[in-house]
């Protein structure tokens, strides 16, 4: 029978001396005396199982979801542990949870689609963020710093921190801090129609200078100049007949060259 004297300080300092209650589970079978036996060695662990969960908060989940999924993780190495392989019990529960909360962010949490590379490149950079913290008090490390300790490229530290912001996308009816009742997608503008006048333009310039000089003067005067048909006319001393179709000349001309290149 193993002695229950604690011979090293634990890690934790609430944590329960339990090897004879996980050599009794063992020897024990399937029924109500084991199952009231395991509920109770979950219960003594759980304080520890949840200072696990506070490690992973700020990262986009609710820290009670946290916790359920750390109890989840306590349950499944209650179940799992065998006290004849000589390892202490925390020495396997806490990989385990700590294992049981990743997998929770990675199959819950991406929203957006990150490649695995990108998430690798996130923890490494969060790791040494916080090994650095300790090391440059009252700042922040800097990206060179990062890479250095990282052994990354400083665009590799850039896009792992810009992963750290990806774990889920804000909803457009979420509401801004700091105002009365105002959503995300009230902030949003309107589609600019401007944008299109633009790519129109750019689309259409090279046609224009292609055009004989009397055209482009009649497609300034009747667009830019804002002047009629008729005053065209008198302008460059020809009929207002002759300004139509020379315009219905130009359009189609421009029409077809468009069109051709966008091809």
């Amino acid at each position: 029978m193993r002695s229950t004297v604690r011979t090293k300080q634990h890690p934790h300092d609430d944590a329960p001396d339990t090897a004879e209650s996980f050599e009794r589970l063992a020897a024990l079978p399937d029924g109500p005396q084991r199952r009231a036996l395991k509920d109770e060695l979950v219960r003594l662990w759980l304080p520890m199982a949840e200072r696990i969960a506070v490690r992973f908060r700020g990262r986009g989940e609710n820290l009670e979801d946290l916790y359920q999924v750390a109890a989840l993780g306590l349950v499944k190495a209650v179940e799992h542990y065998d006290p004849e392989r000589g390892r202490a019990f925390e020495a396997y529960a806490v990989p385990t949870i700590t294992g049981e909360i990743k997998r929770h962010f990675r199959d819950h949490m991406w929203t957006l689609h990150v490649p695995r590379r990108v998430q690798d490149l996130r923890n490494r950079v969060r790791s040494s963020t916080k090994e650095l913290a300790q090391t440059t008090p009252g700042r922040p490390p800097t990206i060179a710093e990062i890479a250095a300790h990282a052994q990354l490229t400083e665009d590799e530290v850039r896009t792992g921190a810009e992963a750290l912001e990806c774990f889920s996308a804000l909803s457009l009816e979420a509401e801004l801090p700091g105002t009365d009742g105002y959503a995300l997608e009230d902030a949003l503008g309107d589609p600019d129609p401007g944008y299109d006048t633009v790519v129109d333009r750019v689309a259409v310039a090279p046609c224009l200078k292609a055009l004989p000089e009397r055209e482009r003067t009649i497609l300034y005067l009747r667009f830019f100049a804002g002047m009629t048909q008729s005053r065209i006319a008198e302008e460059l001393g020809i009929s207002q007949m002759h300004v139509s179709r020379l315009l219905s000349a130009c359009f189609a001309r421009l029409r077809e060259e468009i069109a051709a290149d966008a091809k």
